[in-house]
């Protein structure tokens, strides 16, 4: 299979930003993916932000593991992490994130008061690609200030955007320079962190069709009638068959069936879906040994 790695210099260029400017912010917001958490983890943005709070957001919970993201949770508060679950498309969650950030950001907040500052709390906003940031703050400011996307490397330079007592510093998602573990790489191709464009789709198509048939093997047979104990390409096959993908003389286009698949799993009509579990998280840096 194709190594999947992703580092475009825009975010060498974003890294160098970011690190320039955290001394502007008084804390940290880090998105990660629900699905893939320990995979959309970047310890790299963590490591220039001193003592500064982190607020880590499981963003897209609505689309991954209810049990699986609860669980995950638990573990980064037994860690001491202030921690919340979130979908930021929903205008419900803006409470929710609001009070988290008001949360981890207390003590900044009450010496800014006791110094006569009425100047706001300054967050930095950041994670990998695709991970949901720009709609987060959207959220926070009721309405479009931030630029969105559902494509990877959308956003590309850092903006302020108000938000009531906060100001927020959007920045690009970045990635590591590298993606040592391979398995979490192709996590990443599954939800669109990484651009389409560079990868073997029909690498990352078979790789999630394994996956899931592993462990989400209802929502393959419910959305494709595809059963148990058949090959990757038995199951592509399947969802060409099931969607009509056949090309002159009765080949599979597989090329469709692929974008079809991960379109659907992308969209949540494979189920709601959790990859990470919790050795995944101790492997990513994110719980202690």
């Amino acid at each position: 299979m194709k190594t999947i790695s992703w580092f475009p210099g825009h975010m060498a260029k974003a890294m160098r930003m970011m690190e320039e400017n955290i001394k502007l912010c008084d804390a940290v917001a880090l998105i990660l993916d629900a699905r893939c958490i320990a995979a959309s983890f970047n310890a790299r943005l963590l490591s220039f932000t001193g003592a500064r709070p982190v607020l880590y957001v499981l963003n897209k919970a609505d689309l991954a593991d209810p049990s699986a993201t609860d669980r995950a949770l638990t573990l980064l508060k037994r860690e001491g992490k202030k921690a919340i679950k979130l979908n930021s498309t929903s205008s419900s969650s803006a409470r929710i994130l609001r009070e988290a950030m008001e949360e981890v950001a207390a003590e900044k907040a009450a010496r800014l008061k006791e110094k006569g500052s009425a100047r706001p709390l300054r967050f930095l906003i950041a994670g990998i690609p695709n991970t949901g940031k720009s709609t987060l703050i959207n959220l926070l400011a009721g309405g479009k200030k931030a630029i969105t996307g559902d494509k990877a490397g959308v956003t590309r330079g850092k903006q302020w955007v108000k938000c009531g007592s906060f100001e927020l510093m959007d920045t690009p998602g970045t990635m590591p320079p590298s993606c040592e573990n391979q398995t979490l790489a192709r996590r990443l191709a599954f939800v669109g962190s990484i651009n389409d464009d560079i990868l073997a789709m029909d690498e990352i198509a078979l790789a999630l069709l394994e996956e899931l048939s592993a462990k989400y093997p209802a929502g393959l047979s419910e959305r494709y009638g595809i059963e148990a104990g058949i090959s990757p390409l038995e199951m592509l096959d399947a969802v060409c068959k099931k969607r009509g993908f056949i090309l002159r003389g009765g080949d599979y286009d597989y090329e469709r069936g692929e974008r079809a698949l991960i379109d659907d799993f992308r969209k949540g009509k494979l189920g709601r879906i959790t990859f990470d579990g919790e050795e995944d998280l101790r492997d990513a840096g994110l719980l202690s040994e």
